[in-house]
């Protein structure tokens, strides 16, 4: 699926399901490869057909399910924006924001005419860098709070470091801000290390790429300032932690204070960094990426300020190229879209203008796509639903014979307590300090990451917001936040085909209800059972309680390394393993869900299917997708989801499966009872 802030996927649907007569199936009969067994390979079974006749559009990197629903979410998007340009809004209200930020993107000849005359400043600031202290004053100036280690464990940012404001690890009432790794222009640190021919390439292309991106900046030098760089971005990953160390919270638990910066990770002038980046007044840390933190600082005092200033000036005009002349804007493309997701063609400019409006004004669009496209009806059914798998889930852990009594009072009250937002915050974020031009694309986006930092560091002291959301509502998926122990489901993944009024109870369960199944699940994944119920990081386990489940999830990670989606190249199982034990514990809790819901009566046969393969069909077909070899190779190597096809194949872990497709011993994917995974 895809992610956010503290644990990620899908979610839908409405109790009112259960109970109304059917009108349709709801399953894609024309996507099924009928020449393949169900028990051989059931993604193949449910999706053959449909991924047969299917074509990846030239600007993306994949195409599935999930694109339905993007795809209407942004043609709503346009209308909401449209809208705004039409009503010619007063100054200083969100509808001008919004019509002037895209009117500022679309002005393509403008963009062009203006050249890099709109980066003037930050780039004189770069130039005037003459010592380590000015150099640590520019890093700290150019931090960002932008990422979210939890939901986002393999994240990059162009800055050296990155910020993530939330509740302590340790103590809920406090709101503190986290210090994480980055520093890296390509997706992960393997890219530079990796001995493949496949990262060779990529890196090649990359050295390529920078030397082309400074001489159309009009840079001198521009192929010895490329190899400076390169050669200091692999310095950098190697002082970076793996993915799979990073998404270790115990690795993260280090409280710094101002005076440990200077102590434990010498090399950079902390007092000049901390003040330039406005936290001059902040005394308490938490140091995530602590080992890495340190190797970052040294790398400051030990290359030259002129490999840095290459290094700053270089990822300025990367990280905004989208906003820049079209030369740097589609070179940027080329190396991005192209050299790494392997999309042959960028998406139409009025496509990203979208996209832009909706990272730099997401609630100001959110707010009006709520109450134009999500009504209190559906708001109401997909309580409901979510309200009867929780029920189902906690069924699950009450009847745990493996669980002690101690422990399972702990999680049932993770369960009861848990926060669960449908559709929308109840509260907006304000943009009144928010400065939109329809004249500076480069300085509106500028502003707008700016805008966002001041936004996050006004958080820091304050008393923890539980019901902050980590999403807009015109996303389409949904996200589990352990550190406050909620949940948010957008109203644009609220939506056919994941969830439809017309179809059957089996299908919406199958598919949207073990999405919502799968994002309760992640409070208890690898991860999120390390907190409780207040988002506490603390070991409510007994020593052979957490033995047991530790033993499910190793039995898992084997069963998904196993996968080869290429030759050679396998599923980490290790670094799927919380989207994994989400995907199993989930789909187990709606399949409860949906049975509890028959009460007692037999489920109808709909277009000649019973209602468990209606439902087992309806969740592989949730994850239908079809990829582009390059974006999957970056996805195994860098996302804590395994491919869709892959995720699809966690119903045969469930008993169910077996007499619902008469799957039988001898067939590939059949697994006998004793190895079938149940972590929950």
């Amino acid at each position: 699926m895809i992610r956010l802030t503290p644990f990620a996927v899908l979610l839908l649907a409405g109790a009112a399901v259960a109970a109304a007569p059917f009108k349709t199936s709801g399953i894609d009969f024309a996507g099924i490869d009928h020449s393949v067994a169900p028990g051989d390979q059931f993604d193949q079974f449910a999706n053959g057909a449909w991924r047969k006749a299917t074509e990846i559009p030239a600007d993306r990197s994949a195409v599935g399910t999930s694109t339905i629903l993007t795809d209407r979410a942004e043609k709503r998007n346009a209308a909401i924006i449209q809208d705004a340009a039409k009503s010619n809004p007063a100054a200083g209200i969100d509808a001008r924001r919004i019509a002037d930020y895209y009117a500022a993107f679309m002005d393509q000849a403008g963009i062009d005419a203006r050249g890099l005359t709109p980066l003037k400043p930050q780039l004189d600031a770069i130039a005037a860098v003459n010592d380590r202290r000015s150099l640590s004053r520019a890093l700290g100036a150019s931090l960002r709070a932008d990422v979210d280690p939890i939901n986002n464990t393999n994240f990059q940012t162009e800055n050296l470091f990155g910020l993530f404001v939330t509740q302590s690890l340790a103590d809920p009432s406090k709101t503190v801000p986290y210090m994480l790794q980055g520093g890296l222009g390509m997706p992960d640190r393997d890219y530079y290390l990796s001995d493949s021919a496949d990262m060779a390439k990529l890196r090649a292309a990359y050295r390529v790429y920078i030397a082309d991106l400074l001489r159309l900046a009009g840079m001198s030098d521009a192929q010895a300032r490329a190899d400076r760089i390169f050669a200091l971005e692999t310095k950098i990953a190697k002082a970076h932690a793996d993915i799979v160390s990073s998404q270790d919270v115990h690795n993260a638990d280090n409280a710094w204070n101002r005076a440990d910066f200077a102590r434990k990770a010498p090399g950079i002038d902390w007092d000049a960094y901390f003040a330039a980046a406005g936290l001059s007044q902040q005394s308490d840390f938490i140091a995530w990426h602590a080992k890495p933190i340190a190797g970052l600082s040294a790398l400051v005092a030990s290359e030259p300020v002129e490999a840095w200033k290459d290094w700053m000036a270089f990822n300025l005009i990367n990280q905004y190229g989208y906003a820049l002349p079209t030369a740097i804007a589609d070179r940027r493309f080329d190396f991005v879209g192209k050299t790494l997701n392997g999309i042959p063609a960028q998406r139409p400019r009025w496509k990203r203008g979208i996209a832009n409006v909706n990272v730099a004004l997401g609630d100001a669009v959110g707010r009006i796509y709520a109450r134009r496209y999500f009504p209190p009806s559906s708001k109401a059914d997909i309580q409901g639903m979510v309200k009867n798998i929780l029920a189902a889930f906690d069924r699950r852990v009450a009847g745990l014979t493996w669980m002690a009594p101690a422990t399972k009072a702990e999680a049932r009250h993770k369960i009861e307590t848990l926060r669960v937002g449908v559709g929308y915050p109840e509260t907006w974020r304000d943009y009144a300090g928010y400065e939109v031009r329809p004249d500076d694309a480069f300085g509106n986006a500028w502003r707008a990451s700016l805008s966002e930092y001041h936004w996050q560091l006004g958080k820091i002291g304050k008393p923890v917001d539980r019901g902050e959301w980590w999403m807009t509502p015109q996303t389409v998926n949904a996200v589990n936040l352990p550190l406050q122990n909620a949940l948010n489901f957008p109203a644009a993944i609220l939506d056919a085909p994941y969830y439809d009024p017309k179809a059957d109870a089996a299908t919406n369960y199958g598919s949207i209800g073990a999405t919502i199944g799968h994002e309760i699940s992640h409070s208890f994944d690898n991860s999120g059972a390390e907190f409780d119920a207040s988002g506490r990081m603390r070991n409510w386990w007994t020593k052979a309680d957490f033995a047991h489940f530790k033993a499910s999830g190793a039995a898992l990670a084997v069963q998904y390394s196993a996968y080869e989606p290429f030759p050679g190249l396998h599923i980490n199982g290790e670094q799927t393993l919380g989207e994994n034990i989400a995907d199993v514990a989930g789909l187990a809790a709606a399949y409860d869900a949906y049975h509890a819901s028959l009460h007692g009566r037999p489920a109808p046969v709909i277009d000649g299917l019973t209602g468990d393969q209606r439902f087992f069909l309806a969740f592989a077909q949730s994850w239908r997708v079809k990829m582009r070899e390059a974006a999957e190779r970056v996805r195994i190597a860098t996302d804590g989801h395994a491919p869709g096809e892959y995720r699809a194949l966690t119903v045969r872990n469930l008993d169910g499966w077996y007499p619902a497709w008469k799957v039988t011993p001898g067939q590939k994917l059949y697994l006998a009872p004793k190895d079938r995974v149940k972590v929950w």
